[in-house]
């Protein structure tokens, strides 16, 4: 009976700590940080999966600021939009300077971490770097902006580079 009641309690605590949790950024001087860690600056890689896809760039509930808020130590004030696209079908949502990028293939999309810069208009330029290559996001004012493929107006023009492709596309805030 001892032996049954040891290895209940050991079961339990292993399945306590089972549940997932979300990271934070792999910064090389932390969440703030500009510039990932070397490890995977080495690999080329500045992504995780995308697993809280609301409120990931808001105030926890101890006043704490998201990372995707910050760069450096400037707080950012960029309003949450959504860009995507056509032929081939892709879609970007951004917060702060994270970017998650979904295709028809990624529906969940992979968060990928960025350095952002403001442009004119509300418009402005996300980049990093997702499996090694360069990922750019760049959005401009343009309204009317037309997706091709329904009768919806989007007030933003917006612009991917991802694996090596140009894409073009429409922004809108959230």
């Amino acid at each position: 009976m001892r032996t049954v009641s040891f290895w209940l309690v050991a079961a339990m605590v292993l399945l306590a700590g089972c549940g997932r949790q979300e990271t934070e950024p792999n910064d090389a001087a932390g969440p703030g940080s500009d510039e990932p860690a070397q490890a995977n600056a080495a690999k080329g890689n500045i992504v995780e999966p995308a697993a809280n896809q609301t409120g990931a760039a808001t105030e926890s509930d101890s006043g704490s600021v998201s990372p995707c808020l910050m760069q450096g130590s400037d707080r950012l004030a960029i309003e949450p939009l959504r860009a995507l696209g056509t032929e081939p079908f892709w879609s970007a949502r951004v917060e702060g300077r994270c970017v998650t990028y979904s295709t028809p293939e990624d529906q969940q999309g992979t968060r990928v971490w960025t350095r952002y810069s403001p442009g004119a208009n509300g418009g402005g330029t996300w980049a990093g770097r997702l499996d090694g290559k360069p990922f750019e996001l760049r959005t401009r004012a343009e309204p009317g902006c037309s997706d091709g493929m329904s009768d919806k107006s989007y007030p933003m023009a917006a612009e991917l580079t991802v694996d090596g492709e140009q894409r073009r596309g429409c922004a809108e805030p959230l």
